[in-house]
């Protein structure tokens, strides 16, 4: 077995709790070189997990001759580039979500994914449903729900309350571009679901604190990306999608999904980790997934599959990551011609 040498761009929380773990757990797997925003923060992940060299820039990484493959894990800003720039110098890629700032770096990544069809090309998925999502589709295919007629989504958020704090980073356009709040990273579950994206969308959201501090003691500026947003989605059967996605609330907050049909309906609750069905005439009773459709985080041993036998990416690959983008751009399209219709 050809040894699989991996080099990490961005070493943030998931990279360190899942990426280099991850690989290193996979026989014939290494992680060689490590490149984080500052030499100190490299030699520091590289310390920690025994990795033997950092790198200044991402550009050494990429261009490195000993590295096979490249795990993106900065936040959205650099990931096209830095994607494009790994494929065409003949690198894997494996990127953390959400896949791009907009859509036009998503088209960007997928032309250089399929000028490079000999390398895999593979965004982090939405890992929140994975328990339940093979059950929840075979439950939709089954037919016994009836005409899907709603489905929804909410998530609330308590980080955008306190108005004396910084900018967060998914609060920077600079850094997350047109990625709102939870918003793609929800929507692509249901995406998954249905394997179809809807006709067209309306949003409508708000800013409530208009200034905030780019970093602790920095210069006031505007806050351009919602703090708490709903989306209206229509498919072209007549199918409804209800996102709410909110920075405001204090407390439990809700999470969770509900697919209503006409006989019948799903609740998923993601704060009890519980999945419900009621059918028409019927009591609500929990579903539990069958052990052979329950799936768990596995981002790194499939990417690694797919690199040694050629399996199919199915969480979550280039294509699919375009149609959350297309999805979150539409939303802040929307938003900015006062909530109208906009055509996805």
């Amino acid at each position: 077995m050809k040894q699989l040498r991996v080099g990490v761009i961005g070493a943030g929380s998931n990279t360190r709790l899942r990426h280099i773990p991850g690989f290193k757990e996979i026989e014939g797997v290494s992680v060689d070189v490590v490149c984080n925003r500052s030499e100190a923060s490299s030699r520091s992940v590289a310390d920690a997990f025994n990795i033997p060299r950092i790198a200044s820039h991402w550009k050494e990484v990429v261009a490195d001759p000993e590295i096979d493959a490249i795990c993106i894990g900065t936040w959205p800003y650099l990931h096209a580039e830095i994607s494009i720039a790994a494929l065409e110098a003949g690198k894997h890629v494996l990127t953390e979500a959400r896949m791009a700032m907009n859509t036009q770096e998503g088209e960007a990544m997928v032309e250089a994914s399929l000028n490079r069809p000999d390398l895999v090309a593979q965004i982090v998925p939405s890992p929140f449903t994975l328990k339940w999502d093979a059950t929840i589709k075979k439950i939709l295919a089954s037919g016994e729900l009836g005409d899907l007629r709603e489905i929804s989504f909410s998530k609330a958020l308590g980080l955008n309350v306190d108005s004396d704090a910084p900018l967060n980073w998914r609060q920077d356009r600079s850094l997350s571009g047109n990625n709102t709040l939870m918003l793609g990273i929800y929507y692509e579950v249901v995406q998954r679901w249905l394997g179809e994206e809807p006709d067209r969308l309306l949003a409508n959201g708000a800013v409530f604190t208009k200034q905030r501090r780019k970093g602790a003691a920095g210069e006031l500026v505007d806050v351009e990306i919602p703090e708490t947003i709903d989306v209206i989605a229509e498919y072209e059967s007549g199918l409804r999608l209800l996102g709410r996605m909110t920075g405001l609330e204090l407390g439990s907050g809700s999470d969770g999904y509900v697919i209503a049909g006409s006989k019948g309906t799903l609740r998923l609750d993601l704060k009890a980790g519980t999945l419900s069905k009621t059918l028409l005439g019927g009591k609500e009773s929990v579903v539990e997934p069958a052990a052979e459709d329950v799936a768990d985080w596995n981002v790194e041993a499939d990417f690694v599959k797919s690199i040694r036998e050629g399996a199919p990416i199915e969480l979550t690959n280039f294509e699919d990551g375009l149609a959350y983008m297309r999805f979150t751009d539409a939303a802040i399209k929307s938003l900015a011609e006062d909530s109208a219709w906009v055509s996805l």
